[in-house]
């Protein structure tokens, strides 16, 4: 047993799934889809397993953005504003998520996926080339502000695919390339993720020895995979991101009906 909670089988399948969701995520965003329900699966109380899943994420994500930041595939005029407004929404969230309803949000997703996922198919230029400097200044800063606070709420009530929309309200409404769009979603992450991870701090649901074993393997994960997205070219994202609005269908549609 692994402090008394979980065997040491569902200790390395949760970091085996931890380890694929850093690397999908520090591609294409929705790593959530892969290591929340890992960590349910292996017998933790749901609100101890969103910490742990939280706190993993959110080292993981440091060192994806390190990274990111590192080979300058980050828009800071959209990184910034985004994080600023991510601290906003996911401490509004872990305000009211209480009183609503998340399935609510989970339909909404539902209905949306499939028109992106069947775009991303068609759209084959899609974030092929940088024109983020035909976007003014001021309307780039306030856009991003306002992406940061919409899709951090989300996080905090939803959390599956926060990264993966980032990067397409990125490339799509600020014209942003591909590359450069899941490194800037990597700070914005970094930001909604720390603000969860405090919230689940403060309130005793994180049990650090679980959540800095399962870090570990979110960090390698996440090396891995930024230093492909890096490498890649923007198509290889592409496909990415359609695998996982095709995994976010399956998981969000499977939450809404049973």
């Amino acid at each position: 047993m692994f402090l008394g909670l979980i065997t040491y089988p569902k200790l390395i399948f949760v970091c085996c799934a931890v380890f694929l969701a850093g690397f999908v995520d520090s591609i294409a965003g929705g790593g959530g889809v892969i290591s929340i329900p890992a960590y349910l699966l292996s017998g933790l109380d749901p609100k101890v397993a969103f910490g742990c899943s939280k706190t993993s994420s959110c080292l993981g994500t440091t060192l994806a953005a390190a990274r990111f930041i590192k080979n300058r595939t980050v828009n800071w005029t959209v990184a910034v504003p985004s994080a600023i407004g991510a601290l906003v929404g996911a401490r509004i969230a872990s305000l009211v998520v209480l009183a609503l309803d998340p399935v609510v949000f989970q339909k909404i997703i539902l209905f949306v996926l499939p028109f992106v996922a069947v775009f991303l198919i068609f759209k084959r230029d899609f974030g092929q080339t940088d024109e983020s400097a035909d976007v003014p200044k001021n309307r780039a800063i306030a856009v991003s502000a306002v992406i940061g606070l919409v899709l951090a709420f989300y996080d905090g009530l939803v959390g599956p695919g926060t990264g993966t929309f980032a990067i397409l309200a990125f490339t799509s409404l600020l014209k942003i390339d591909l590359r450069t769009a899941s490194g800037t979603a990597k700070v914005f992450n970094w930001a909604s993720n720390f603000a969860s991870m405090v919230s689940f701090l403060l309130a005793g649901k994180v049990i650090w020895a679980m959540a800095l074993t399962t870090a570990v393997c979110s960090m390698a994960g996440n090396y891995v995979g930024s230093g492909l997205a890096i490498k890649k070219n923007p198509a290889f994202i592409r496909v990415m991101l359609s695998i996982v609005c095709g995994l976010l269908l399956l998981k969000l549609g499977y939450d809404v009906l049973f």
